[in-house]
């Protein structure tokens, strides 16, 4: 957010940087949430921990979502100034983006803390004998 317009545009639009983002991120981005979706489906019957992967499948698709919506709009925008040039207003579509993602990475935490609390909870608690 702190970079002026020409070193923004040249490593965000120009050189790319984000680049494998779009395909080997799509990998593990619909790998995370089928797998999700599957575990849920695996403890269906096993009281709150169904809530607790429910919530964070749910979360995980929804910032998915967010990112088909907010983000990747933006991204065909930015494909464009690659020919008809970068517009007055670019900090606007910069705002967008940056801002989507942020919010994309925090619904994306939450769903991951939803699923870390359902393996805190599935996991037996280990009883100490004492030895004296």
């Amino acid at each position: 957010m702190q970079f002026d317009q020409q070193l923004w545009v040249r490593v965000t639009v120009i050189e790319n940087v984000y680049k494998l983002f779009g395909s080997v991120g799509a990998v593990f981005e619909i790998t995370a949430i089928l797998t999700a979706i599957v575990l849920t489906f695996l403890v269906r019957r096993r009281g709150s921990t169904l809530y607790w992967t429910l919530g964070g499948a749910i979360l995980l698709v929804l910032a998915f979502v967010s990112w088909i919506m907010l983000v990747a709009p933006m991204n065909a925008e930015f494909a464009r100034w690659l020919t008809d040039g970068v517009p007055a207003d670019w900090t606007r579509y910069r705002d967008q983006w940056e801002y989507a993602h942020a919010v994309n990475a925090f619904i994306k935490i939450i769903g991951l803390s939803l699923l870390v609390i359902f393996v805190l909870v599935e996991t037996p608690k280990k009883r100490v004998i004492d030895a004296s």
